[in-house]
């Protein structure tokens, strides 16, 4: 089997005499709905159809059932974030043609005559917002964002002010091609709320400088009232985040999270990395989110509860793990850490006492780690921490 994709715009296409000879050779058909709306009129009269929609999986079924070459056609280039690759990925050894037309942020770039080749290309369709956060944080000045019914361009502004990314503006490119093309362009808290026609995609350019800050003052976090000297000290927070070796990592857990400085400190650091704060006190469940939205680090995912009960087979599995807080039960966390902590992953923990040190040191040594830093911070008059690390092997 062979399979052509073929990309064509929203309004009626004009194919290459090459493309329509190809229809015209060809038996079995495929696309979504309204690619058949746009094309039926040139297809075979003993055409079939096999209709995209989502989920995948009976197109799928179907087109692996497929013995005749198959014609696909799609919307702008069939490969850029298309149904192109995820064939590709499920038949890596079919023959496959292509014959793309300018995608959806081409055509709106071109239709508002910028320079497309600034910007920073990013797919929300049927993802998750990791890449379009991590995009925010880095402070990304032009980003072309490709929607869907769930992360609509409103869900996207709405998102942004959420986190404090007000200095923005947004080009709104709706049923680009076709009969009923708009383009509207206002800053990003006019497009909270506001409804626009499917398929659209975005531009999004910076009006401003935001800085995000980091090594964030302590008196700047909302706090536990009753413990207000329960949160890692910045200067502790840079130097130990610093020899996690933040830029090696993939996955992040700060276990005992309370305000959240850790976890906020490290997505603010290293934006590619998936970061989780687990705590178990309920004052923490409205602290935390605050500490996020007010230093701009969407993307923390928040667990509550007691971390040794849990069952966390379902996150991504962390390569670093900073222990906050144990609740006098030192061990058990420690083990529980160990279950999940990826080998070649470092766990780090701040001694306040020489008991903690000690306890914490004898574990390491009875366990699969290796490499065990200690690092002695004194802070004006406080007591000196020792800050420990240690890589699992």
């Amino acid at each position: 089997m062979h399979i052509t994709l073929i990309g064509i715009s929203d309004n009626k296409p004009d194919l290459s005499n090459q493309i329509k000879e190809i229809i015209l050779e060809a038996a079995i058909f495929a696309g979504a709905s309204r690619h058949y709306g746009l094309v039926a009129h040139l297809l075979p009269a003993n055409a079939k159809w096999l209709m995209i929609s989502v989920p995948l999986d009976d197109f799928l079924s179907r087109l692996e059932d497929c013995s005749q070459n198959v014609v696909v056609f799609a919307s702008g280039d069939p490969l850029f974030f298309g149904i192109g690759n995820t064939i590709k990925s499920r038949f890596p050894n079919l023959s496959i043609e292509s014959f793309p037309v300018a995608n959806s942020l081409q055509s709106l770039a071109n239709k508002l005559q910028v320079n497309y080749g600034l910007y920073r290309t990013l797919s929300l369709t049927g993802r998750s917002w990791h890449l379009f956060d991590q995009s925010l944080i880095n402070g990304e000045t032009h980003m072309a964002v490709l929607t869907d019914k769930v992360k609509t361009p409103s869900a996207i502004a709405t998102r942004m002010c959420e986190y404090g990314y007000h200095n923005y503006s947004f080009h709104v490119g709706e049923c680009l091609g076709g009969e009923n093309e708009r383009i509207t362009s206002a800053p990003v808290s006019d497009m909270i709320g506001r409804d626009f026609n499917h398929p659209n995609c975005l531009l999004i350019e910076k009006t401003s400088k935001g800085l995000i800050q980091k090594g964030i003052p302590d008196n700047l976090f909302h706090i536990l009232e009753e413990r207000p000297k329960m949160m890692t000290k910045m200067p502790i927070r840079i130097t130990t985040l610093a020899l996690m070796e933040l830029h090696r990592r993939e996955v992040f857990w700060d276990v005992g999270s309370c305000t959240g400085s850790m976890a906020i400190e490290a997505k603010l650091q290293a934006p590619h990395m998936e970061v989780s704060a687990f705590e178990i006190r309920i004052e923490s469940v409205d602290i935390i989110p605050v500490n996020c939205r007010k230093f701009g680090a969407p993307g923390i995912s928040l667990i509550t509860g007691d971390f040794c009960a849990g069952n966390h087979q379902n996150l991504a599995q962390p390569d670093a793990i900073f222990v906050g807080g144990y609740g006098g039960k030192m061990e058990q966390v420690l083990n529980h850490c160990h279950k999940y902590l990826k080998i070649g992953g470092v766990i780090a923990f701040n001694a306040v006492s020489d008991d903690s040190k000690s306890n914490f040191m004898e574990w390491i040594n009875r366990n699969s780690f290796k490499d065990l830093s200690v690092t002695e911070i004194t802070i004006d008059n406080n007591n000196t921490i020792n800050i420990l690390t240690a890589q699992k092997v």
